[in-house]
C-alpha cells in the first residue's frame, strides 16, 4: 500500500490542499475509475440473487403484501350492490398493480437509485450532481473526484443542458425542487404514521369475526397495545428480529396466494374475467360517481409501492425485481382474485372479506401469521422513516436529532428515540381517533398518491438530466404515470373530509419544521460566507492586540470549506491569543450516498509552515455514520500528520511562494478590511502581515522564529512532526460557533415568527454540534455571536 497525494486549488488563498487518498499504486484516472465500476456493475450469481430475493421479502415488500387486509372493505365501505361490481374492483386492482409497481417502479423507478439508495431524497441527490440547484452552495470541485460521485458530462446543445441552465438560473426553481422532495419525504413520514396504525387495525379486527359480540373498542385497544410494544421495542434494532422477517413474510404470501387459489376454485372462478379491462369501463358506467370515489380504496392496493423503492438500500435491483415478478405479483393477485370470488357469493361480508375468506380449519394460523405480516409491514415503514430523517439531516433540512447504531453488522439500522415516540404518539392518536380502517385508509390513500407524483415529477428531471433519454420515452412515462396518478388523486380529493385530510395536516407540519430549519441554516451559511476575512488582516491585528500563541492545537469548527470564518476574528478579537497550531475544520455533506474512508479527509496548509495553521475538511454523504467517527479528533489528527510527511516528500513542489503566499489575493486587491471587504494599499502586505506574528513557543520551549524578510527558518519534516505532537500532548481545545439567528426589525412578522421564534425554538431543542461531533465537555469552548437577516 503507498499513499497518493492529489492537489486541489483554492481560488481564494491560491493555496493547495491535499487529498490523502492511501490506495494501491495505480494511476488517478484508472483507480478511480475502477472503484466507480465495482459502485456501479456489482455482478452477482444466479444463487446469491435468489437468496437475497429472499430476504428482500422480509423488508421491501410487507406494506406491500398486507394490502389485501383491508381493499375491498375501503373499496366499498357502504357494502356491494352489485355482484359485477367485484370483477370491475378486481379489475382495476389487477391493473393497477401491473401499471404501478410492476411497470412504472420495479421496471422503471429502480433503476434511478443513487448508488443503491432510493427514495425522494436519493432522486434529489442524484439531481444535485447533475445539475447546481444544491440551496447550499458549500461544494467544490474536487467533490466530483469522488469515486462515489457518478455523474456525467452533458453536451453543451442538447435539451438536458438547456433544462440543467434553466433550472440553474434563479434560486426560486432550487427551492421549488428542493420543497418537491420535502413534500414527498413528508409524505413518507405520514406512510410511517399510517401504515402500522392501518396494518395492526386491520389484523387485530380478525378477533371479531370469531367473536361478533367483542366491541370496536376492544380491538381498538388490542390494536393500540400491538403498537406501544411494537414502537417500545424499536430501541433493540431490526438486527436482532429481523431473521425472522422474511420467513413471515414468505409465509404469508404463500398462504395468500394458495387460499385465493382455494377460493377462486370453491366460489366463482367466472372473476377470472376480470383480467379484460372492459369490466373498468362497466363500472364506472354504472357506479357513476361512487364508483369514481372508490378508486381511494383500490389506490390501497399499491400501498407500499414508494416503501419498495425507499427501503433498496440493502439489496440490489435484480434482487428485488426477482422477488416482485416471482412471488409477490402472482401472490396479490390470487389473493385478490380469490377474495372477489369470495364475495361474489357473499356480499354482504366485505366488511370483514379476507378473514371471513379463509377456510375455518386454518383460520386461527392465518391470523397470527397476518398479525406478524402486519407488525413486519410497521417495521419496514418505520425504520425507513429513520433513514429518511437521517437524510433530511444530512441536507440541512432537520433539526439535530440523536441517532443510534442498532447493528454493528448492518451500518444502515438505525434509531432516532425522538422520531420514535413522536411517531407513536401520532399512530395512537390516529388508531384511537379514526377508530375504523375506512377513514384510516382515506388518509393512508392521500399520503400515498402524492408520493408517486413527487416521484413521478423528479423522475421527469432525471430522465432528461441523468438519462438523457428521448424525449418521446420521457413524454410517454410522463402522460402514463399523470394519468394514472392524477386519476387516484382526484379520487381522493373527495375524501379530504373523510380523514384524507390527515395526512395533509402531517405533512405539513414536518414540512414547515424542515423548511424553517433549512431556512435558518442557509442564512447562517450565508452569514458565513458574507463575514469571512482575510488571514492577512488577522495576523495583522498581533501587534496591536497583544496576539499570542499558547501551547496546545485549536481545531476551529466552521461551515466553510474556504476562507476563515467570521467566528476566529470575534474569538481573536475579545481574547487576543490562538494556539501553537490551528486548524479550521469543516465537516460538510454531500449529495452523495457514501463518501469512502480514504477519501474523506481533504487537508491544507494555511501561510507558510511557521504559522502552523491547517484547515481541514472531513465529507460525509447522507448515509455514512458518524458512530464509526467516535474518534474523530484522532483520524483527524492522523491525516495532519500524513499531510506533512507527503508535503515533505513533494517539498520543490509546495514551497513555492504560489502555493503558501498566504496574502498574493490581498497583494492584488488590497487587505480586508473590518467589514471582510477589501480596501486599496499601496504598501507591501505580506511582509506587514507576516512580520506582525510573534515567536511560536511549542510545549518545549523550542522557538520558531520569522525574518523580516517574510521566510522561515529551515524546518525539518521530523522537527514539524516533533512541535504538532507535543502541541497535542499539551491539550487539544475544539472552538464551536454558537450563532444566534435573529429576524431584522423591518422584517415581516411571519418570517419573525418562523426565525425568532419556530427556529430558536427547533435550535433550542436540538442536539449540540459538540455533541455531534463527540467533543469532550472539558475541552469544549462555544463562541457566542448575532446575526440578523
Amino acid at each position: 500500500m503507498a499513499s497518493r497525494v492529489e492537489t486541489i486549488e483554492d481560488s481564494e488563498s491560491k493555496g493547495s490542499m491535499w487529498v490523502l487518498d492511501q490506495k494501491l499504486d495505480q494511476p488517478m484516472d484508472e483507480e478511480a475509475g475502477r472503484l466507480r465500476n465495482m459502485y456501479r456493475e456489482k455482478k452477482f450469481s444466479t444463487l446469491l440473487l435468489l437468496r437475497l430475493a429472499y430476504q428482500s421479502l422480509g423488508v421491501v415488500y410487507g406494506d406491500l403484501g398486507t394490502s389485501p387486509l383491508y381493499v375491498f372493505y375501503n373499496t366499498f365501505p357502504h357494502g356491494v350492490k352489485d355482484p359485477e361490481d367485484v370483477i370491475g374492483a378486481l379489475s382495476l386492482i389487477i391493473y393497477s398493480l401491473t401499471l404501478v409497481p410492476l411497470l412504472k417502479y420495479v421496471f422503471v423507478v429502480l433503476r434511478a437509485n443513487d448508488n443503491g439508495q432510493g427514495g425522494t431524497l436519493a432522486l434529489y441527490s442524484l439531481l444535485c450532481r447533475h445539475a447546481k440547484i444544491k440551496t447550499i452552495p458549500n461544494q467544490h470541485r474536487t467533490d466530483e473526484e469522488l469515486t462515489t460521485y457518478s455523474r456525467s458530462t452533458i453536451h453543451e446543445r442538447s435539451f438536458a443542458a438547456k433544462t440543467q441552465r434553466w433550472l440553474e438560473e434563479t434560486a426560486s426553481r432550487k427551492n421549488a425542487i428542493l420543497i418537491l422532495a420535502l413534500v414527498g419525504t413528508c409524505m413518507v413520514i405520514g406512510d410511517g404514521i399510517l401504515t402500522p396504525a392501518i396494518s395492526v387495525l386491520s389484523a387485530s379486527g380478525g378477533i371479531k369475526v370469531n367473536h361478533p359480540e367483542m366491541s370496536t373498542g376492544v380491538v381498538v385497544l388490542v390494536a393500540v397495545v400491538i403498537l406501544v410494544g411494537l414502537f417500545s421495542m424499536q430501541h433493540y434494532g431490526t438486527d436482532r428480529v429481523g431473521w425472522l422477517f422474511a420467513p413471515i413474510v414468505l409465509l404469508w404470501f404463500l398462504l395468500i396466494g394458495s387460499i385465493g387459489i382455494f377460493n377462486i376454485w370453491k366460489y366463482d372462478s367466472s372473476v377470472l374475467k376480470a383480467i379484460f379491462p372492459v369490466y373498468i369501463y362497466r363500472y364506472f358506467k354504472r357506479g357513476g360517481m361512487d364508483g369514481w370515489t372508490s378508486l381511494g380504496g383500490i389506490l390501497l392496493s399499491i400501498t407500499g409501492t414508494e416503501a419498495l423503492f425507499a427501503d433498496l438500500s440493502h439489496f440490489p435491483v435484480p434482487a428485488v425485481q426477482i422477488a416482485f415478478t416471482l412471488l409477490v405479483f402472482p401472490c396479490l393477485l390470487l389473493a385478490y382474485s380469490g377474495q372477489a370470488a369470495y364475495l361474489m357469493k357473499n356480499l354482504d361480508h366485505v366488511q370483514d372479506a379476507f378473514y371471513r375468506s379463509i377456510p375455518g380449519r386454518i383460520y386461527w394460523p392465518v391470523f397470527i401469521v397476518a398479525t406478524a405480516a402486519a407488525i413486519v409491514a410497521s417495521q419496514a415503514t418505520i425504520s425507513a422513516t429513520y433513514s429518511i430523517i437521517k437524510q433530511a439531516f444530512a441536507h440541512g433540512c432537520f433539526p439535530r436529532v440523536k441517532v443510534v447504531y442498532t447493528s454493528k453488522k448492518f451500518l444502515g439500522q438505525i434509531y432516532v428515540p425522538d422520531i420514535n415516540w413522536i411517531l407513536m404518539i401520532l399512530c395512537i392518536a390516529v388508531t384511537a381517533g379514526f377508530k375504523n380502517q375506512s377513514q384510516i385508509g382515506n388518509a393512508y390513500g392521500t399520503a400515498v398518491v402524492i408520493v408517486m407524483l413527487v416521484t413521478t415529477l423528479l423522475m421527469i428531471l432525471i430522465m432528461i438530466l441523468v438519462w438523457r433519454c428521448h424525449w418521446i420515452l420521457v413524454l410517454t412515462f410522463t402522460a402514463l404515470s399523470l394519468v394514472v396518478e392524477c386519476t387516484y388523486f382526484s379520487a381522493v380529493l373527495f375524501k379530504l373530509n373523510q380523514g384524507g385530510w390527515a395526512p395533509l395536516a402531517i405533512a405539513a407540519a414536518f414540512l414547515l419544521i424542515m423548511y424553517v430549519w433549512h431556512y435558518g441554516t442557509v442564512k447562517r451559511y450565508e452569514f458565513e460566507m458574507h463575514s469571512k476575512v482575510s488571514m492577512a488582516w488577522i495576523l495583522g491585528l498581533g501587534p496591536s492586540l497583544g496576539l499570542v500563541r499558547v501551547p496546545g492545537i485549536g481545531l476551529v469548527y466552521t461551515e466553510l470549506a474556504r476562507g476563515v470564518p467570521h467566528i476566529f476574528s470575534h474569538f481573536i478579537t475579545n481574547l487576543p491569543a490562538i494556539h501553537s497550531v490551528v486548524v479550521f475544520v469543516c465537516v460538510k455533506y454531500l449529495p452523495v450516498y457514501t463518501v469512502p474512508e480514504e477519501e474523506r479527509f481533504l487537508v491544507k496548509r494555511i501561510g507558510p509552515k511557521n504559522f502552523h495553521m491547517f484547515r481541514c475538511v472531513a465529507r460525509y454523504g447522507y448515509k455514512d455514520l458518524h458512530k464509526k467517527d467516535d474518534n474523530f479528533e484522532k483520524k483527524l489528527f492522523d491525516n495532519l500528520l500524513m499531510f506533512v510527511r507527503l508535503e515533505s516528500m513533494m517539498e520543490g513542489f509546495s514551497d513555492s511562494e504560489d502555493e503558501y503566499s498566504l496574502c498574493e489575493q490581498e497583494t492584488r486587491h488590497g487587505p480586508v478590511n473590518d467589514n471582510g471587504n477589501t480596501t486599496p494599499s499601496g504598501s507591501d502586505p505580506t511582509i506587514s502581515s507576516v512580520d506582525s506574528i510573534v515567536p511560536v513557543r511549542s510545549p518545549a520551549h523550542a522557538n520558531v522564529t520569522v525574518r523580516s524578510s517574510g521566510h522561515v527558518s529551515s524546518q525539518t519534516e521530523g522537527d514539524e512532526l516533533e512541535f504538532l505532537n507535543n502541541c497535542r500532548d499539551a491539550g487539544v481545545v475544539h472552538i464551536l460557533g454558537n450563532t444566534v439567528v435573529r429576524a431584522s426589525r423591518d422584517s415581516r412578522f411571519y418570517k419573525k415568527i418562523a426565525v425568532d421564534y419556530l427556529y430558536a425554538f427547533l435550535r433550542k431543542m436540538c442536539r449540540e454540534n459538540s455533541v455531534i461531533f463527540n467533543v469532550p465537555h472539558e475541552s469544549l469552548l462555544n463562541v457566542g455571536q448575532v446575526f440578523y437577516v
